[in-house]
Order: structure tokens, then C-alpha cells, then sequence
């Protein structure tokens, strides 16, 4: 899917409606700027409701850290 917007005067984008859709963005919704390379990634930042039960039955004790990796 190729879109296209303008960067309007006041450094607003619209996001186009083909966009908002399949990715069920909605109004009100916060984003994140990422620079990569010559570009930049936007990243729809979850709310915090969104999140709960995601480490359900994660163990505190049983994951590696920076000083077990090669």
C-alpha cells in the first residue's frame, strides 16, 4: 500500500484514512519519532491498559542479562 501526505505550513502531517484503518489507529492516539537512517519510524505508543497480563507467568529469576551473553 503506497500513500502519500504533505507536511503542511504549520509541520502537520495527515495520516491518510487507507493508513488509519488497517492499522486501527484512533484519534487521540500518541506516537513515537524513531530516526532511522534518512527516515524516521512512527510507532503508535500503547496505553498503559493495553499492557496488563502482557508478562503473565514471566519468572523473575529465569531470564539472561548483558553479562551471560557472548
Amino acid at each position: 500500500m503506497t500513500e502519500t501526505a504533505t507536511l503542511s505550513s504549520k509541520f502537520q502531517i495527515s495520516i491518510p484514512k487507507a493508513i488509519r484503518r488497517a492499522q486501527s489507529w484512533e484519534a487521540g492516539l500518541t506516537f513515537a519519532f524513531i530516526p532511522k537512517g534518512t527516515g524516521v519510524l512512527l510507532v503508535p505508543i500503547p496505553k498503559r491498559e493495553s499492557l496488563k497480563g502482557l508478562a503473565r507467568g514471566a519468572s523473575p529469576t529465569e531470564y539472561r542479562d548483558r553479562a551471560d551473553r557472548f
